[in-house]
């Protein structure tokens, strides 16, 4: 759908382009009565009940959205301390962040009662202006670019917003009625696309459980369904074929690369050194060398029975546990850290079918029962080894794997479609959050009409 234009714009404006010629543009401080910083105090690891003082988490507006229920029960002893309790109408914004963070803000829509502000995120009070147009304007690609450049020169990792530059960022101003029905017309709007956003983010589940299902029913029960059926003695297997194998994974393994974890303190990324694939590394895609961190060869020496080679198998086993790839050719010689294991098939096993198994929900149940921590889970690698797999004969493995890798391409392709269609949601939301307040398109009779019709 194609908006109109305004009838008249004045002249280029940094940061801003041509505004509507009734349009001013003014300093972010211009439209501000004051800023408050919150309090550091010491808070549990879990969110504050009711009746119960709170701090914010500063991925309290990491989404753009303000969300009260990311916070920290703040401990009895440091209640005296705390300051700043968070006030409806108006933006939180994290002062102190990682680059594509900092800066981020969330309007408060409703009271948050007994929730207070840390120091790495400010309370912004608004004067004059309608508080969910400003709240837009920090969710345009004009806003993120004058944080880049106010926070350059800072550290890569973690850098920081001052008051002053904050204050001093340049925004589009038309009048207050026309900013209430900009920000009406984009809350219709937006809201219409996160609505098909989170359409299209179901359908990935039920891809992934349709997948899984598909994974599952093949690796235990085979591709005949007429086969025989005898008990597993494995509670999660239940029945499977009458002629299959139920054995530990370690036993498909070769005794020479037995499964183990590796580095255990990699140290700092280095530039030259050895590739290293950690358990967050464990994705589809990910195992490249382009995006895998690297230790130093003295580091890594100690080491060299977790080296891996190509054909391997990566499982996490440490954080998000049961993720499994296969390791490419130019990963060979790599090696892996302490969230990883590393399970070598022997020469008679198919390493794509073993693949598949290790992935399928009844292996990994047996595992997930014995994950160990409450705050990152982690599986040992004694019972990974003795996790149970059933074996049908070598025929069928490949038939098996044949079978799966075309099934799972179908959904992958399916998968990748949804994906794409939520990406291009977000870049239409995006522009037109920016085209709106920034008055390239007018939406006002449209907002008009729709608040009539309603």
């Amino acid at each position: 759908m194609s908006f109109p234009r305004y009838r008249e714009y004045g002249d280029e404006i940094d940061w801003l382009g041509k505004l509507p010629s009734h349009w001013r543009a003014t300093r972010f401080k211009d439209v501000i009565e004051h800023i408050e910083a919150g309090t550091s105090v010491n808070a549990t690891d879990v969110p504050a009940v009711h009746g119960q003082p709170g701090v914010l988490k500063t991925s309290c507006v990491y989404t753009g959205e303000f969300d009260a229920s990311e916070n920290k029960a703040v401990v009895p002893e440091e209640i005296d301390r705390v300051s700043c309790p968070v006030k409806a109408g108006t933006l939180i914004v994290s002062r102190m962040n990682t680059p594509e963070l900092v800066g981020a803000a969330g309007l408060v829509r409703e009271p948050a009662d007994n929730v207070f502000l840390p120091d790495r995120l400010w309370q912004v009070h608004l004067a004059g202006v309608e508080p969910s147009f400003v709240h837009y304007w920090t969710r345009t690609r004009e806003y993120r670019c004058q944080v880049q450049v106010a926070c350059s020169g800072t550290s890569s990792s973690m850098q920081n917003l001052a008051q002053d530059q904050l204050r001093n960022m340049l925004l589009a101003v038309p009048p207050l009625s026309e900013q209430q029905a900009i920000a009406h017309f984009l809350d219709r709007e937006t809201g219409k696309i996160v609505d098909l956003v989170a359409e299209q983010q179901r359908l990935i589940e039920l891809l992934q459980e349709k997948r899984q299902a598909v994974i599952s029913h093949a690796v235990t029960k085979g591709l005949d369904p007429a086969a025989p059926m005898k008990d597993s003695g494995v509670g999660w297997l239940g029945e499977v074929p009458a002629h299959w194998d139920v054995c530990p994974l370690m036993h498909l393994t070769d005794p020479t690369r037995p499964i183990m974890y590796g580095i255990i303190l990699p140290g700092p990324n280095v530039d030259e050194g050895i590739p290293i694939v950690k358990g967050g590394d464990v994705k589809p895609h990910r195992l490249r060398l382009d995006l895998l961190n690297r230790t130093t060869p003295e580091i890594e020496a100690p080491y060299a029975r977790a080296r891996l080679q190509s054909g391997d198998i990566v499982y996490s086993i440490r954080g998000t546990i049961g993720e499994a790839e296969l390791v490419p050719g130019e990963l060979n010689g790599a090696n892996i850290t302490q969230d990883a294991a590393r399970i070598a098939p022997n020469d008679s096993v198919l390493n794509r079918w073993l693949l598949h198994a290790v992935r399928s929900r009844p292996v990994f149940v047996q595992l997930e029962q014995r994950s160990l921590g409450a705050a990152v889970r982690g599986i040992n690698i004694f019972d990974l080894k003795r996790a149970r797999i059933p074996v049908p004969p070598p025929a069928e493995r490949l038939r098996i794997a044949d079978h799966l890798d075309h099934e799972l391409a179908a959904f992958d392709g399916l998968r990748a479609a949804a994906e794409n269609a939520i990406a291009l949601l977000q870049e239409r939301r995006a522009a037109l959050i920016s085209a709106a307040v920034t008055g390239k398109i007018d939406v006002r009779n449209l907002a008009t009409a729709a608040a009539e019709a309603a």
